[in-house]
């Protein structure tokens, strides 16, 4: 059964940090491409960091360069995305997402498709994460 669950959420304080893992079960992350995802109260769901199993290139939202750091522990089969520099506006839920199709797109060098939320088939539950002083 293939699964994915997030962990790591809570809150923090602006400018603080916080590290989200994404564990995978029944199949194994190099095989994908793996994403994360979040969704604030009222907004629609946006794309924060992406990376490429192929050749391990990472893509990430303009706002969160330099902030959020994706990457993947091979040995766990866990995805996890470092965060710094938190601001109240990064509160949301939280989802990793893992694509088959994305993996195909990004390995064909097509990067927008390879973010897009459409390519990922498989996603955890989510984890909230708040930033509040």
């Amino acid at each position: 059964q293939v699964q994915l669950v997030e962990s790591g959420g809570g809150l923090v304080q602006p400018g603080g940090s916080l590290r989200l893992s994404c564990a995978a079960s029944g199949f194994t992350l190099e095989d994908y491409a793996i994403g994360w995802f979040r969704q604030a109260p009222g907004k629609e769901r946006e794309g924060v960091a992406c990376i490429s199993s192929s050749d391990g290139r990472t893509y990430s939202t303009d706002s969160m360069k330099g902030r959020f750091t994706i990457s993947i522990d091979s040995a766990e089969n866990t995805a996890i995305l470092q965060m710094s520099s938190l601001k109240p506006e990064d509160t949301a839920i939280y989802y990793c997402a893992a694509g088959a199709k994305a993996h195909q797109y990004f390995s064909r060098g097509w990067v927008v498709a390879g973010t897009g939320s459409a390519a990922y088939e498989y996603w955890g539950q989510g984890t909230q994460v708040t930033v509040s002083s």
